[in-house]
């Protein structure tokens, strides 16, 4: 006999989960169980390097070039990348390709000939500044259309797959260890990161003139008797083209495209085929070796549980700049609430502009970006720091704790002209 119908139901409850219905969760809760699956991923790893040292040290010292428990340091817990800040592709470049096994431990930053010890912060201007720099259009690997203000896979680049694979596995670590990007993809990228379909509306973010162009073709209305038809008004054949360092290039949509005029009757054949080759057969080679990289790192089924905007949000964070969130739940040492500086502090911050509030944020914690829960969410303090009301001394921040020292200014203005001077002078990690 089998169970009973109360049986079963109290049998599927013992199993219940909401990570198995996601359309129920909200991008932060998502984010939360990505935190959690990574924590237990990166605890895996770390169990398995000290089981294979006991072996090893129970074995005769066979195995780990003889090594033991005993040899065990925190080093061997971690993926530590020692990155040139003055090459800081290439040597990134060399350091992923030696630590591939140790991609899932938890990711430490050293650069080298500097002091910051990472405990968040040296990781947070590592991934700025990596971005950065792969992402400038002079270095070839993307372009950037200004219009929408995208960055897309120059389908024209020389850089090796190796470079495209980087970025991958940037985006990767990025997501598991926790550190939001500045970097800003149309909604295509991430469809296509989960395998998604990419279609005319994903022109928009790209190139929103392509995007109407075609919607127009579509939408024209022929009237031959005036001589309206798509073939005499598009004048166009199966082709697009290409601009390849100056010079322009006929490439076919398909064999005999050259040949084929676009006509009413084919021009739904025509956009599918020119947002194929624009999404997808263009920069096909370059996208593989970006999701290959990715993937190393990220991939799993937590991540099939966020949508493609729930994606972008949980690399890029909330666009919203909200302060007065953050000034609700910050926690003060050797301060209150209602201090004079404190109460001056937020004053100055919440009368700067958005580029310096965007400044102040990067100063303030590594990165300009807000996480996918908001300001709100974070744990940030302000601590007193000295007891001369005329110091001199400027604000100071430990970036891996969100975490400001602030002398007890007297005057508002200077208070003012400190942080600004701070906010506008905050690379690095030398200790002087």
């Amino acid at each position: 006999q089998g169970a009973s119908p109360t049986e079963d139901c109290i049998e599927d409850w013992n199993h219940f989960s909401f990570v198995r219905f996601p359309f129920i969760l909200d991008a932060a809760s998502k984010a939360v169980v990505l935190h959690c699956d990574a924590m237990a991923q990166q605890s895996e790893v770390q169990s398995a390097v000290v089981t294979s040292l006991l072996l090893s040290g129970l074995g005769g010292g066979l195995g780990n070039g003889g090594r033991g428990l005993s040899t065990l340091s925190a080093e061997d817990l971690v993926c530590v990348m020692r990155v040139d800040r003055a090459n800081i592709v290439q040597s990134t470049l060399q350091q992923a390709l030696v630590h591939l096994e140790d991609l899932k431990k938890p990711l430490k930053i050293k650069f080298i000939g500097e002091d910051g010890v990472d405990e968040g912060g040296v990781k947070k201007e590592f991934f700025q500044l990596l971005s950065k720099q792969l992402l400038d259009p002079q270095y070839g690997m993307f372009t950037y259309d200004e219009g929408s203000r995208q960055h897309w896979f120059n389908p024209n680049s020389f850089e090796n797959r190796d470079e495209f694979r980087l970025i991958g596995i940037m985006f990767g670590l990025a997501i598991y260890n926790s550190v939001i990007l500045d970097i800003r993809f149309p909604m295509a990228v991430y469809k296509k990161m989960l395998g998604m379909k990419v279609d005319l509306t994903d022109v928009r973010d790209l190139d929103p003139d392509l995007h109407r162009g075609l919607n127009s073709l579509l939408l024209f209305e022929e009237n031959p008797a005036e001589g309206l038809t798509v073939e005499d008004t598009f004048q166009r054949t199966f082709t697009v083209s290409r601009e390849i360092y100056g010079a322009l290039e006929q490439v076919p949509l398909k064999p005999g495209g050259e040949i084929c005029a676009l006509t009413a009757a084919n021009r739904e054949e025509y956009v599918h085929l020119y947002v194929k080759y624009l999404l997808e057969d263009s920069i096909q080679s370059q996208f593989e070796a970006f999701n290959r990289g990715f993937l190393e790192v990220c991939g799993g089924e937590i991540l099939a549980m966020f949508g493609p905007e729930e994606l972008e949000l949980l690399i890029c964070g909330s666009p919203d700049l909200d302060f007065h969130s953050l000034e609700k739940e910050c926690r003060y040492d050797g301060y209150n609430k209602d201090s004079p500086v404190v109460r001056s502090f937020w004053q100055t911050v919440h009368q700067m502009t958005e580029e310096e509030r965007r400044k102040f944020l990067k100063f303030a914690t590594g990165s300009d970006r807000v996480p996918i829960k908001g300001l709100g969410s974070m744990l940030f303090i302000i601590a007193r720091h000295g007891t001369d009301e005329d110091s001199d001394l400027l604000p100071v921040a430990h970036t891996c704790f969100n975490h400001i020292l602030l002398p007890p200014y007297r005057d508002p203005q200077r208070l003012r002209e400190k942080l600004l001077y701070a906010i506008q002078n905050c690379t690095g990690f030398g200790l002087q």
